[in-house]
């Protein structure tokens, strides 16, 4: 069976974003000063055969956990389907 999951990973809540803080002040140049906080991050899509949902977890978990994201300085979130 196919799943897809759709991975958000984030920098801790804890951490300064540098990426983040690069943008306010983009957005404070172009007037727009109401927006006072960005956290930038990436979305994964990702399709993974797998026997069935805790496998696909599994798979997930392991994806993000060994490559997609640095647990030291990110975390990670998602959410999975199964496609027909």
């Amino acid at each position: 069976m196919k799943y897809q999951a759709e991975i958000n990973v984030m920098p801790l809540k804890e951490l300064l974003d540098p990426q983040g803080k690069a943008v306010v002040s983009g957005l404070k140049n172009l007037n727009l000063s109401a927006i006072t906080d960005v956290r930038v991050g990436k979305h994964l899509s990702i399709i993974v055969e797998a026997d069935n949902e805790t496998d696909a977890r599994e798979q997930i978990d392991t994806a993000c956990n060994k490559l997609l994201a640095n647990p030291v300085i990110e975390y990670y979130e998602y959410s999975l389907q199964a496609l027909n």
